[in-house]
C-alpha cells in the first residue's frame, strides 16, 4: 500500500463566543482505496503569520506521495526535517506534523481494521477525565459571567474545571469565592493556568495569594522556557508543577533540572501522536505524571487524543480536551461524546480514530485559506442558513 493524494481543506468554525477558529483538515489517499484523516488544529493563534495552502500541499506531497503510510518513524523524520521544533508554544511546524501523523495513525489502523488505540498497543482505559476551561478575567463584570458558565457545565456533567489567571487577580480571587461559596465540594479546580504569562515570582506571589481556595496544581507559571523559574515555584509554593512539552529538547531540560511534576502532553503542541508518545514515555521513566493538553480541537483532534491517552500508563491527572465542547459545530457525522465529565475514547467498534467526514459540514465551515480576518462568524451563519433553506 502507498500513499497516491493529498487533500487540505481549511475550515473557520465559531465557538460560542464568536471567534472563528481555523482548523486544516487532512485527507491522506492510497492506491487501494483507503483515507486516513487528521486535524491541523486551531491555527488562529500568535504568531500572526499564516501558512500558504496551495504550497504546504505541494511540500507535503513531495515528502508523502509513494511512501508506505506503515513508516511511521521515517514519514517523521522527513516531516520534522521540513519543519523543525523551535522550541516555541505555537510553533505552527508542529500543528503541521500533528495533522498528518494522525492521519496517518487513522490510515494505519483502518487498514488493519483496528481503533487507533489498538494499533499503538491497546487501551488500558475508555474515558478519560477532562476538565471544562475557565478564560482568564480581564474586568471584575465577567465573574459572574464564568460563575454562570460552572453552573450550566456542572449541569451538563462537568464537575472540574482549569481556571487561566493572571490578568486580574482581584477578579480570580472573586470567581473561586464565588464558586466556592455556590458548589462547594461539587465542583473542582484543577489548575490554575497561567499560560506564561507571568514571571516566576510574581506567579508564586499570585498562587500564596489564592491558596486560601482549593486547586490542584498550577499550570506555566514562568516564561516559555524559563527552567529555573518553573523548578522555582516548584520548590517554593506546595502545589505540584505543570508545563506543556512542545520540543524534545525542552522536555530534556525539564527533567535535567526537576523542573516540574506533571507533563503536559497534546499530540498538537510536540508535532504529533508519535512524538507524544514519545514525551509521555520519558516522562514515565522519569517517574513523572501526565495529562493531556488541548488547544481546543474539533472532533478529529479531540478523538486522536483520546486514542492516546487511553494508552497511557502514566495518565494520572484530570486532562483538557473539551474543545469540541466550546464550538457551535463540527465537520464529522458523530462528533465525540462526553458523559458525567469524561471524554468517551470513540470508536470501539469501528476502525482507525472512529470518526467519518461530513461533506456537508465541511462545505458549511469552508475558508479560501489561513489568512487572519478571511472570514466572520456572519459569513458562517450566512452560509448556515443558506445549506438549511
Amino acid at each position: 500500500m502507498k500513499l497516491s493524494d493529498l487533500r487540505l481543506t481549511v475550515v473557520g468554525v465559531p465557538r460560542s463566543t464568536g471567534f472563528v477558529s481555523k482548523h486544516v483538515i487532512v485527507e491522506l489517499m492510497t492506491d487501494e482505496g483507503l483515507t486516513g484523516i487528521g486535524e491541523m488544529s486551531d491555527f488562529s493563534h500568535l504568531p500572526y503569520y499564516s501558512i500558504d495552502l496551495n504550497d504546504l500541499a505541494t511540500v507535503l506531497k513531495g515528502i508523502l506521495i509513494g511512501q508506505n503510510p506503515f513508516q511511521l518513524s521515517r514519514i517523521n523524520m522527513e516531516l520534522k526535517s521540513h519543519f523543525p521544533e523551535a522550541n516555541f508554544y505555537y510553533e505552527k511546524g508542529n500543528f503541521i506534523r500533528n495533522g498528518i501523523d494522525a492521519a496517518l495513525h487513522d490510515l494505519c489502523a483502518k487498514a488493519l481494521n483496528m481503533p487507533v488505540s489498538e494499533f499503538m498497543g491497546g487501551a488500558i482505559q475508555h474515558k478519560i477525565k477532562v476538565c471544562f476551561p475557565i478564560f482568564r478575567h480581564r474586568f471584575m463584570e465577567e465573574v459572574e459571567e464564568n460563575i454562570a458558565v460552572v453552573r450550566e457545565r456542572l449541569a451538563q456533567g462537568f464537575d472540574v474545571f482549569r481556571l487561566y489567571v493572571g490578568k486580574n487577580l482581584d477578579a480570580d480571587e472573586a470567581f473561586l469565592d464565588g464558586v466556592q461559596r455556590e458548589f462547594g465540594s461539587r465542583v473542582k479546580i484543577k489548575s490554575l493556568d497561567f499560560s506564561h504569562l507571568l514571571d516566576w515570582k510574581a506567579s508564586l506571589k499570585a498562587i500564596r495569594r489564592l491558596s486560601a481556595y482549593d486547586f490542584e496544581m498550577v499550570e506555566s507559571p514562568a516564561p516559555q522556557n524559563d527552567f529555573e523559574g518553573l523548578r522555582q515555584v516548584r520548590m517554593k509554593s506546595d502545589y505540584p508543577v505543570s508545563e506543556h512539552v512542545w520540543s524534545f529538547r525542552q522536555q530534556h531540560e525539564m527533567l535535567r533540572q526537576d523542573s516540574v511534576d506533571i507533563f503536559n502532553i497534546s499530540p498538537i503542541f510536540i508535532g504529533g501522536l508519535t512524538s507524544a508518545r514519545k514525551a509521555a514515555a520519558a516522562a514515565e521513566v522519569a517517574g513523572k505524571g501526565c495529562l493531556l493538553g488541548t488547544t481546543q480541537e474539533l472532533s478529529i483532534g479531540t478523538a486522536a487524543m483520546a486514542h492516546l491517552g487511553s494508552t497511557l500508563v502514566n495518565l494520572n491527572y484530570t486532562s483538557d480536551p473539551t474543545g469540541p465542547e466550546l464550538y457551535v459545530g463540527d465537520v464529522v457525522k458523530e462528533p465525540v461524546r462526553y458523559e458525567e465529565g469524561y471524554l468517551i475514547v470513540p470508536g470501539a467498534d469501528k476502525p482507525g480514530l472512529g470518526m467519518e467526514l461530513d461533506p456537508d459540514k465541511i462545505e458549511q465551515y469552508r475558508v479560501p485559506d489561513l489568512s487572519w480576518g478571511a472570514v466572520s462568524v456572519h459569513q458562517l451563519q450566512d452560509r448556515t442558513s443558506q445549506t438549511k433553506q
